[in-house]
């Protein structure tokens, strides 16, 4: 941990004279706000891929989070984001080697953003290094994995973050507010549609060993874990039906689209759909016995449009992971309660409903869940 005046030269202010004419009319003064001066978490990142270079190109707009090392099985890799982010060569390591952070002061947290297969060997290196794990969704490829990553990072006295974007975006939470406050009375069902059509037939996403599943893996979890913040309960029942149209493309156990279906404690119910063959399918609908919200698209990169019964959201965009990073700062740093849960009990949860979803799709049954 360190400040960010460590990673920021001090600002001079230059005091610039105009020429003024008798009719000009002074400039009031304007007050600028202080340079953030507070503890930053110093991250390095794991995975140099497409989502990794998002990640760190928002996190340049971060004040409580920077970017401070780099591990990576290309070292061309490592080379173009070191003259990126101003990364030094002993921040620097591979998959063999990166147990060595254990020693670098300079490395607070490890973002884990590599495929779904290698997040939980990964992770428990890490912590056994001493250093906060944060890791991409899904946290693992199924639930006894990501017990034993909650575990290792307990034992480990580290936090374990999971990269749930959303549970900081300000129209995700407006909704959230609205339950909340009444707004929509006793909330009753909750649609969510998560799909794309994927490309590239030989990407890791669609080899089981690498992904542990298809679409649910990639894009379902996020109607899993949308269904449950906008409910705010927890799911006690699921049933779901599987649909694959090529099973050329869509091997044994890799997942082309799933329906599926929970039951809440209040009563409430949820219909979602996950798919890998479908566009145009980032849909989030709330409905209450007083009233509706919606989100579409709910889910992508952004910006998120919503609305309800009342009207229009109207928040600004602001870039997910920016804010993410920000706040999963306050989290580890300063032990901030985010409004919903981003910690591996909660990655876990979502684990455990994915793993019903398949029971539910092999055996053709309601499978009871206890969370």
């Amino acid at each position: 941990m360190t400040t960010r005046r460590d990673f920021l030269q001090k600002l001079t202010a230059t005091a610039i004279s105009f020429p003024f004419t008798a009719h000009a009319i002074q400039p009031k003064s304007i007050a600028v706000a202080e340079p953030y001066q507070g503890p930053v978490l110093r991250v390095a990142i794991m995975g140099l891929g497409s989502y990794a270079n998002r990640v760190a190109e928002a996190m340049r707009d971060c004040k409580k989070a920077a970017i401070t090392g780099v591990i990576s099985g290309t070292p061309s890799k490592i080379k173009d984001w070191q003259g990126k982010y101003n990364i030094p060569e002993k921040n620097c390591y591979n998959y063999d080697n990166f147990d060595r952070i254990k020693d670098n002061k300079d490395i607070d947290a490890v973002y884990i953003i590599t495929p779904n297969a290698l997040h939980h060997p990964q992770c428990l290196r890490v912590a056994a290094a001493g250093k906060h794990v944060i890791c991409e969704k899904p946290m693992a490829v199924n639930a006894r994995e990501g017990q034993e990553m909650v575990d290792a990072c307990k034992k480990a006295r580290v936090k374990l973050l999971i990269g749930y974007r959303m549970h900081f975006e300000a129209k995700t939470l407006e909704v959230l507010r609205m339950r909340n406050a009444g707004e929509l009375g006793k909330v009753l069902f909750f649609e969510g549609h998560s799909g794309f059509q994927i490309g590239n037939p030989n990407q890791w996403r669609m080899n089981k060993a690498l992904s542990g599943g298809g679409a649910m893996m990639d894009i379902g979890i996020y109607s899993v874990n949308g269904a449950r913040y906008m409910i705010g309960e927890e799911p006690i029942w699921v049933t779901a039906q599987e649909t694959k149209t090529d099973p050329v493309k869509f091997k044994e156990g890799i997942d082309e689209t799933i329906l599926f279906q929970f039951g809440f404690p209040s009563g409430a119910v949820a219909s979602c759909l996950s798919t890998y063959s479908m566009n145009y399918l980032d849909r989030f609908f709330l409905n209450g016995e007083k009233g509706y919200a919606m989100l579409q698209p709910a889910t992508g990169y952004g910006p998120i449009e919503g609305r309800s019964h009342k009207g229009e959201f109207k928040h600004p965009h602001i870039t997910h992971q920016t804010t993410q990073m920000d706040e999963m700062a306050e989290i580890i740093l300063n032990n901030k309660k985010p409004v919903v849960p981003v910690d591996g009990e909660e990655g876990l949860k979502d684990m455990k409903i994915i793993d019903a979803i398949y029971e539910a799709v092999r055996s053709g049954k309601r499978i009871d869940l206890r969370l």
